[in-house]
């Protein structure tokens, strides 16, 4: 038994929804289609064509 909440996290996100310093980005794999020019559904993103990804920088 996990003491953390689990949460679904696709391949491309960086971190959990919500963790300090992160934000919404468009996919790179699917460019925020959110289906690929095959048209299945992008499994990077899970087909909503965005992924949590890290922001600002150092």
């Amino acid at each position: 038994m996990s003491v953390h909440p689990e949460h679904d996290l696709n391949p491309g996100d960086d971190a959990e929804p919500g963790t300090p310093g992160t934000g919404d980005a468009i996919c790179d794999a699917c460019a925020g289609r959110g289906t690929l020019a095959d048209g299945k559904e992008c499994q990077q993103c899970g087909g909503t064509g965005h992924v949590i990804a890290g922001i600002g920088g150092g």
